[in-house]
């Protein structure tokens, strides 16, 4: 049976585009040209809203069991920790996941491959994208096996998550504007003792070089991620742990123990210029590159894998139009530009020159950021930016009206009492309606006709704090952001909107 999609990379980014086409019914190849999956942890953070849209197949009690939760931030100056920011409190209320979750990648992407295994797929390894074209009703790729033979294969769609240096992207020719950082990053999963070993990220502001200590699972283990500018990093390909971390030895007071594995790396911050051509769509690395400052692109990656897997389903299955899918780059390009925007701002601050970087990093930031967090404003806005909670695509042509404070394209608020979580019916990748109150008889039987659950939750003082309006219709896609706001609840709202897209209720088969 032809493929509908072939997805080229296997990192986490594809597996998760994998995992959702597959649970929609999808038919895919799934393609990576290594011989195995990632044996080094690479990204750590597992953000909120990664943690909450994972409920979807299942994943996320399973990525919380296997990791590790990081409750605090610290900032060290002059060799003393200065301030002590909790993570654990600032987002309780906002979400079932108010923590940063460590899951170093080559596990993460393990959980995705058993789970793909599940479903009955397997990563085809050692098997390579040669090239393709986009022939108007289908894809011709050309594909060459582990044994160098080489096959043509027929595809719907094709769906590049093959890094930074994407054969697609180069395909697509759309282009990858942007830069590259002075600075060469190292990365080393260290065993070690000292006070930065206490289960909690810390970061040293004393000099313009970055450099954090993350938690890993099990005593003693942590992550360095530096930085380093001066003569060394001409030679880069070179350096060892000994020639860079006397820093965190002497600063940070760890007691290196041993090094597990050690890389260096020069960072990038880049943007395609398109995220679909015709019937090629570029995800992940091979759309968006950035900073790793504040933990955010597997994160993305894998928020571009799922915002797509439900439109190539409904358009796949004949129930919307292809102009679908053009709402994907329109969803996530200005994220990635805002992402990419914001991440290189803070970097550059905590890598900034100079003596006026130095004392607003030494003297000011420490003092400041405490006095700032302790108000419930900036600790929130802080937490929803970081854990991509935030994230919204009210300019978006899916996204329409206004309840209370919750707009069409907005993440549905949280909503949890003693019994009750608004979260548990969005395991199901389906339309549904959310009514907190009371519901028309209309309202009702149109979603009955039109097989769309409609669930219903009592009004309470939680739902209006949480922006939501009593008695209002929020209609909600598949990936659970709402698509409509409607504070009639009125079903006439619901049909426009379908109607108004090309889009066919869920039993029009």
């Amino acid at each position: 049976m032809r493929p509908d999609v072939l997805i080229v990379g296997a990192g986490p980014t594809g597996l998760v585009l994998a995992l959702w086409l597959a649970k929609l019914g999808v038919k895919l190849r799934l393609i990576d040209k290594t011989q195995e999956p990632g044996t080094t942890s690479r990204a750590l953070a597992v953000q909120a809203r990664t943690l909450e849209l994972y409920r979807q197949l299942d994943l996320a009690e399973a990525v919380v069991a296997k990791g590790n939760k990081v409750p605090a931030v610290n900032l060290w100056v002059r060799g003393e920790r200065a301030t002590r920011l909790r993570f654990e409190t600032i987002g309780a209320g906002l979400t079932p996941y108010a923590f940063l979750q460590i899951f170093p990648q080559d596990q993460h992407e393990r959980l995705l491959i058993e789970r793909l295994i599940g479903f009955g797929i397997r990563v085809e390894r050692g098997t390579e994208l040669v090239g393709f074209t986009d022939q108007g009703e289908h894809i011709v790729a050309q594909l060459r096996g582990p044994d160098g033979k080489e096959e043509t294969a027929q595809i719907s769609y094709i769906a590049g998550c093959d890094g930074a240096r994407s054969l697609v992207r180069e395909s697509m020719g759309s282009g990858f504007p942007g830069g590259t950082y002075r600075q060469v990053f190292y990365v080393a999963d260290i065993e070690a003792s000292g006070p930065p070993l206490d289960g909690e990220l810390h970061v040293d502001l004393d000099e313009a070089d970055f450099l954090a200590v993350f938690p890993l699972a099990g005593k003693g283990r942590a992550r360095l991620i530096g930085t380093v500018r001066d003569e060394r990093a001409d030679h880069a390909e070179r350096l060892e742990f000994a020639d860079v971390g006397e820093r965190a030895i002497e600063h940070l007071k760890v007691n290196v123990e041993k090094v597990n594995w050690f890389s260096t790396y020069r960072v990038h911050h880049r943007v395609t210029q398109h995220f679909r051509k015709g019937r090629a769509f570029l995800l992940g690395d091979a759309a968006h590159i950035h900073s790793p400052a504040g933990g955010q692109g597997m994160n993305t990656g894998i928020g571009d894998a799922i915002n797509l897997a439900w439109k190539l389903a409904a358009v796949l299955d004949g129930r919307a139009p292809d102009p679908l899918l053009d709402s994907y780059e329109a969803e996530r390009i200005g994220f990635a530009r805002r992402l990419v925007a914001t991440t290189d701002r803070v970097f550059s601050f905590a890598t900034a020159d100079g003596r006026i970087a130095d004392v607003l990093r030494t003297r000011i930031a420490p003092v400041l950021i405490p006095s700032v967090m302790r108000f419930e404003r900036p600790r929130e806005f802080l937490f929803r930016t970081v854990s991509q909670i935030m994230l919204n695509y009210r300019g978006s042509p899916l996204s329409q009206g206004v309840a209370g404070d919750v707009h069409g394209g907005d993440r549905l608020p949280w909503v949890a009492r003693e019994h009750e979580d608004n979260f548990a019916t969005l395991a199901t990748m389906a339309w549904q309606v959310h009514v907190y109150g009371s519901a028309s008889a209309e309202l009702s039987r149109w979603c009955s006709q039109r097989q769309i659950a409609l669930n219903i939750f009592e009004w309470c003082e939680e739902a209006r704090g949480a922006g939501l309006a009593r008695d209002a219709a929020y209609l909600l896609r598949p990936d659970t952001y709402v698509a409509l706001a409607d504070a009639a609840g009125s079903p006439q709202a619901l049909e426009h909107y379908f109607a108004e897209r090309g889009l066919h209720f869920p039993n029009a088969g």
